[in-house]
């Protein structure tokens, strides 16, 4: 039976009423009408695909040997399960407790987890989403260890009272059988041992189950006769325990820093104490204490010498080493440091049986944030190369993009150019987890995942067919020089660490290149080639870009004077610049505030570049007057063009890239036209501005919660006067309060800023700031002729222009700076227009236009969308050398909320992309670049009079619009929230078509076909409870989708029902089918004088009917959903009813197999009862009545 979909029913509904309430204005013509729109809701379904990265906070591990999977448990009760290269699955608890001990059912495709909440679970490994067969909650005792014997059913509990327990892990119900802790322990002992730390059964006798208490005493108990054979008692905490295969030894580690070997049978005192990390004193005496060795693994082999692994156990004089494992292997002990500190290790061996040699061949390292395995064949122990992407979180992560279905040469082009990177060293064998199978999907596009870092780094990642590999690694902090110490720290940095993290990034997939903006207001250019080359000197512009106000109190002449321009005869040549006499790198004295220097130093000494991604030019903001340069807000590139546009708080700058030019530097305020209806007039910035400090301190009221409320264009109320009054206080806050706060805070506290401010909307008194504030305005016609406003200089040989985009009528009041740090200003710049986005197109720039040209849409954080047109010089020499004219149009449409993207659709719907060049490799031969430099033709068709072409589709944090194009008439609107705001908007392709998709700040995901604007998916999936999400979070072509879920790892999902039917396909496999391995042979002699291992029928012992039934109240089993859920997503139609039906069936021949034993049961007790009357019956037959 079809599955009923109530998307289906509404979706008409919701198509009438949008396309009513989204009705063009009387008289506007209604192309779109002819546009037809192909996606519908069924195309639409949100799920999660995987998982990638590092565990995040892991707290425990396991292995099967057999089929060699690797599981790890984390703090926040997530599984993830590894195999070979690609093979990768994540697993959640509902209870998110911690998981603090896992335990493969070896080689049966089962997994028993233990957490903190005292619960356990048996995990079905054998589907693809692996789900809970069982869950047993224990109510009245701690769990604290956990053991499952190889090739048993029965699950040993210990618990904090020092009790164990048993499980039935098939059943999972409780046994009546219990290890009572003061059963175990001696009967004079008067105090209680302490929480069960250890529980192991001899490897040659299953009947004999060794039991380690905290307090230092281990007992061997036998499990037939109810009682302990020995027990072993030492002064110091046992923190773990391990038995060598031949049953009759075993080692213990202890808090202080010693290892004890016992023999079995002589329980007096230990045969051997030894601190492997203790300094041995001369006298005799003992060894010095050491740190606790947490964990100690004892493992033999038939060649050499035992392994004996362990971590912790330092000499307490070793502060600040890092974490160490060792490994000692007959007389010699190597100590192996770790980057992080150990969560567990796991000792690989060839067997999975404990009663025979060992045969360890590598040791898993479970370290915070790492992953190692450590080859124990070869000399000197290397490391295997990790296949798994577990390297996000190298640096963190702070900027996140995804390109889905890029251009086929571009994965194998990154990846040759990234495997010269590789390190060097690795063992030369296989990576030892190499379990499972690939997904078999059909998906084959490439997709391209970007990651950008703290450090500078950027990483691409290949993430095709659900998997993710890095491809290439470039670190942009090599462009500038480091400052060595504390000392050298340059006093220009506007924030305290990582002044190289990476803040936003363009890339254009068809040219690559590459355009990164990073958090000391720095644009780095770079081109791909696959020559390496040696840039003697870093092309380098420096760009001065500033809000300027002049106050009423003391005006000031300079504040109406146009800026200074350069004249007509300036070179636009760069090479053609004469230095001046004097830098105007001005002072940077304490007596002065900084002025025109850059927060980061760019390197002077020749930089080598590698193959892959090459600097071309590097832009950085200075500071002005005092005044620390904003960070840069939003980004784009465009190849065809050969420009870089980038803006922030203060306005926008376009720069020429190819002829190394400021086109453009100019405030947001002056795009408006002088008759533009949406013109916003300049205003104050807070005069009582609060302080980041006072961010820390709720005592302060000296900023009343009404005047911090204030929408910031809302107009003064307060008198003239008390200005130079308020003014004071505030320096003399910021004098007290200066903090620093790192660029996340910064970025975070400015956002949230922005939206508050923006929530409460007023009117401005446009009169009242007409009198108190003045603003410079210039022309809105540029060229690189009359318009860079710079001033060139050519220190040694590297070209720097700097540009001013007006007189510095503000710098007189040098005491009112900001604080060096970004998060000081983030409500004053919130406060202003800046620019949130850009989008180079091909389209009309004015209405009057029937041809399109070259443009750029420019969107703000007031929902203003203007356009600028650009006009291009020919190409060839002549692009070098003539200049680019820039000209504004105004505003084309306003939107509610800040701009986050703006795309181009043709009549017909299908969207029109940004024109770009084709990739050529710079440093190749002119022959070569010709073949391959060749301009894009123009797609888009010219317009007739009074007929639109084009879509204009403008998505904003409260609504989305389209406009036609070139009339500007608005055609659809459609609102997106009204409580909440969004975070993430896309337009993407999607099943051959185009829509918005949409993440908000409330957690919901939606889908708006186009150009209609039509509610496609409304899904509510991730509440907002980490600015991590909001800063990653990015939609991609085909239905993909992803964010960074945690620190270290990134959350891949889908919204597309095509990809949802094929997921279980396109999964990896987790359990093959294996055959276990031969159990050891005794051998003859030990056959016959029985010294090999005793096996245990611990049905016998543990069943209900030998132990009984355990009491109902110690702990509840629930029912985990099983392989029912697991099949519900297998598949869908006639096969998923299929599979479900066989589950069902499945269930009642269990159900009728459960009767059937109760039936049984009846039976016996039937028969005995007959057999009783009738020997009754036998006693009493020949008997008289007073015989009785």
């Amino acid at each position: 039976m079809k599955k009923f979909n109530i998307r289906k029913v509404l979706d008409g509904l919701t198509a009438a009423s949008s396309s009513s309430s989204a009705a063009a204005q009387p008289g506007t013509p209604r192309e779109n009408d002819a546009v037809q729109e192909t996606l519908q809701s069924e195309h639409f379904q949100l799920c999660k695909t995987v998982r990638h990265g590092f565990p995040n906070l892991p707290s425990s591990m396991a292995f099967d040997p057999v089929q060699k999977i690797l599981a790890v448990g984390t703090q926040s009760g997530a599984l993830r399960l590894f195999g070979r290269a690609g093979v990768e699955c994540y697993c959640q608890h509902e209870s998110d407790a911690a998981v603090i001990q896992l335990q493969f059912l070896i080689n049966e495709g089962a997994l028993v987890s233990a957490l903190a909440d005292d619960s356990i679970h048996l995990w079905n490994l054998r589907q693809k989403i692996p789900a809970i067969l069982h869950s047993l909650k224990f109510n009245r005792e701690r769990i604290t260890y956990c053991h499952l014997p190889f090739q048993s059913k029965w699950l040993y509990i210990g618990t904090e009272r020092g009790n164990i327990h048993i499980v039935n892990v098939e059943s999972f119900t409780l046994s009546g059988y219990v290890i009572m802790w003061n059963k175990a322990i001696e009967l004079s002992t008067k105090t209680h041992p302490g929480p069960v730390v250890h529980i192991s059964d001899n490897p040659m006798d299953e009947g004999k189950l060794l039991i380690g208490f905290e307090c230092g005493v281990v007992v061997l108990w036998d499990l037939k006769s109810k009682k302990a054979d020995y027990r072993y008692n030492y002064d110091e905490a046992i923190h773990s325990v391990a038995w060598h295969h031949e049953g009759k030894q075993f080692v213990c580690s202890h808090s202080d820093g010693t290892l004890t070997t016992w023999n079995v049978r002589a329980p007096a005192k230990p045969a051997q104490i030894i601190t492997p990390h203790g300094k041995q004193p001369k006298d005799g005496k003992k060894p010095e204490p050491c740190k606790p060795i947490l964990k100690v693994e004892y493992k033999t082999t038939r060649a050499g010498d035992p392994f004996m692994v362990l971590s912790g156990g330092l000499s307490y004089d070793t502060v600040g080493r890092r974490a160490c494992l060792t490994v000692m292997h007959g007389k010699s002990t190597a100590v192996l440091e770790m980057d992080f500190p150990i969560v567990d290790f796991l000792t690989l061996c060839e067997t999975p049986y404990p009663n025979d040699f060992q045969e360890p061949y590598a040791v898993v390292v479970l370290l915070e944030k790492d992953l190692v395995v450590i080859d124990l064949g070869q000399i000197g122990y290397p490391i295997f190369e990790n296949p798994y992407p577990l390297t996000i979180h190298e640096s963190p992560v702070t900027c996140c993009e995804y390109f889905a279905d890029c251009p086929a040469e571009l994965i194998p082009a990154l990846y040759s150019v990234g495997s010269r990177q590789k390190r060097q060293g690795y063992s030369k064998k296989e990576w030892p987890i190499s379990g499972g199978n690939w997904g078999q999907g059909t998906q084959s596009y490439p997709e391209i995942i970007i990651t950008g870092h703290a450090d500078g780094s950027i990483k691409f990642w290949d993430a095709s067919a659900l998997m993710l590999q890095v491809l290439y690694k470039l670190k942009t902090a090599k462009v500038f020089e480091r400052a060595r110490g504390k000392e050298e720290k340059p006093s220009t940095d506007i924030v305290d660490e990582d002044p190289f993290a990476i803040q936003t990034l363009s890339w254009c997939p068809e040219s690559r290149m590459l355009c990164v903006a990073g958090v000391s207001a720095h644009v780095i250019v770079y081109r791909f080639s696959k020559q390496e080359i040696t840039t003697e000197e870093v092309q380098l512009l420096e760009v001065r870009m500033q809000c300027e106000f002049s106050d009423v109190d003391s005006p000031d002449p300079g504040g109406d004077q146009t800026p200074t321009l350069p004249t007509s005869g300036a070179s636009s040549s760069p090479q053609e610049t004469e230095p001046p006499t004097q830098p105007s790198t001005s002072s940077n004295t304490s007596d002065g505030p900084r002025d025109n220097i850059p927060c980061l130093q760019v390197r002077s000494s020749p930089l080598k570049q590698s193959p892959g991604y090459q600097v071309e030019l590097v832009i950085q903001l200075v500071w002005v007057s005092g005044e620390p340069p904003q960070q840069i807000t939003s980004l784009a590139i465009n190849s065809s063009y050969g420009l870089v546009v980038f803006g922030n708080s203060n306005g926008l700058a376009v720069v020429d890239y190819l002829q190394k030019t400021v086109l453009l530097n100019m405030g947001t305020s002056e795009l408006y036209s002088p008759s533009d209806p949406y013109q916003r007039q300049p205003r104050s910035p807070r005069k009582a501005r609060q302080p980041s400090g006072a961010l820390c301190d709720s005592n302060d009221g000296s900023n009343t919660s009404e005047d911090r409320c204030k929408s910031p264009t809302s107009g003064s109320t307060s008198p003239c006067n008390s200005d130079d009054e308020r003014k004071q206080r505030f320096i003399e806050k910021v004098k007290f309060k200066s903090r620093r706060f790192s660029k996340t805070v910064a970025n975070d506290f400015a956002r949230m800023s922005r939206k508050i401010s923006s929530s409460s909307e007023q009117k401005p008194d446009q009169e009242e700031r007409v009198q108190r504030w003045r603003f410079s305005t210039c022309k809105k016609t540029f060229n690189c002729m009359n318009k860079a406003k710079a001033e060139a200089r050519m220190p040694q040989k590297s070209v720097i222009h700097r540009t001013k985009s007006a007189p510095d009528s503000y710098a007189k009041d040098n005491s009112f700076t900001r604080s060096r740090s970004s998060s000081v200003t983030s409500i004053e710049r919130e406060s202003r227009e800046a620019i949130s986005s850009f989008h180079f197109c091909e389209s009309f720039p004015r209405k009057t236009d029937s041809l399109v040209s070259p443009c750029l849409l420019v969107g703000t954080t007031q929902g203003s969308v203007m356009m600028v047109a650009l006009s291009l010089p020919p190409g060839g020499d002549q692009r070098l050398q003539q200049p680019v004219g820039i000209s504004s149009c105004g505003t084309l449409v306003r939107l509610k909320g800040g701009i986050l993207t703006m795309a181009l659709l043709d009549s017909t719907g299908t969207l029109l992309p940004p024109s770009y060049e084709p990739w050529y490799d710079p440093n190749a031969s002119d022959e070569e670049k010709e073949k391959s430099r060749r301009r894009r033709p123009a797609s888009p068709p010219s317009s007739q009079e009074g007929q639109d072409s084009q879509f204009a589709v403008l998505c904003s944090e409260k609504q989305a619009k389209v406009v036609a194009m070139p009339s500007q008439t608005r055609i659809y609107k459609h609102n997106i929230t009204e409580t909440s705001f969004v975070l993430r908007a896309d337009v993407v392709q999607m099943a051959g078509a185009n829509c918005i998709t949409i993440f908000c700040a409330n957690g919901h995901i939606m889908t708006l076909s186009l150009p209609s604007l039509r509610p496609l998916l409304d899904v509510n999936y991730l509440p907002l409870t980490d600015m991590r999400i909001a800063r990653t979070f990015c939609f991609s072509n085909l239905g993909q989708a992803l964010y960074l879920t945690s620190p270290t790892e990134i959350q891949r999902i889908t919204y597309s029902q095509e990809t949802c039917d094929n997921l279980q396909e396109m999964l990896s496999e987790l359990f093959t089918p294996v055959e276990t391995p031969e159990a050891p042979n005794r051998g003859f002699f030990k056959g016959l004088f029985g010294g090999g291992a005793q096996s245990l029928d611990r049905e016998d012992l543990f069943g209900e009917t030998a132990a009984g039934k355990a009491s109902r109240s110690l702990a509840q089993h629930i029912p985990g959903p099983g392989s029912m859920e697991g099949m519900k997503g297998a598949a869908s139609g006639v096969v998923g009813d299929l599979a479900r039906a066989r589950i069902a069936l499945d269930e009642r021949g269990q159900k009728l197999g459960e009767l059937e034993e109760r039936t049984a049961a009846m039976m016996a007790s039937a028969e005995s009862f007959s057999k009783h009357a009738h020997d009754m019956m036998l006693k009493y037959k020949d008997k008289k009545w007073y015989q009785l």
